[in-house]
């Protein structure tokens, strides 16, 4: 069972027991947190895709840790205007270990429709 989950204006797909370093998120080492924005939820051959979220899904995390990543180097320069800058950037991170993916008991409603439609459109 895997879930696509946006966070930080990114999309992750997570599988129960996975830990991957996000954008910075509130709460402490060791805390619980709930993700709710879940896109999709696939459970084998269930497939279930939101409009724009799958309602009722959420899943669940652990902060493991907080950090700092890699330094990255911005350098500015006009040349033969004796101009010349330089500044450095460490991006704030939380890694998360994700436990339980709830599907909130929906169902793929979409795919269901759409079937029931070919079929009457085949009966006449």
């Amino acid at each position: 069972m895997y879930a696509v989950i946006k966070t930080g204006g990114k999309q992750y797909r997570v599988a129960a027991g996975d830990k991957l370093k996000v954008e910075k998120l509130a709460g402490d080492v060791g805390s619980d947190i709930t993700l709710d924005k879940v896109l999709l939820v696939a459970d084998g051959d269930n497939v279930t895709i939101g409009a724009p979220l799958v309602a009722g899904a959420t899943v669940q995390a652990k902060v493991v840790a907080h950090g700092k990543g890699d330094k990255v180097m911005i350098f500015k320069m006009r040349r033969r205007k004796h101009y010349r800058k330089t500044q450095g950037h460490r991006q704030s991170f939380t890694e998360i270990e994700i436990g339980n993916i709830a599907t909130g008991g929906s169902k793929p409603a979409k795919a269901a429709k759409a079937t029931k439609a070919k079929a009457e459109a085949a009966a006449e």
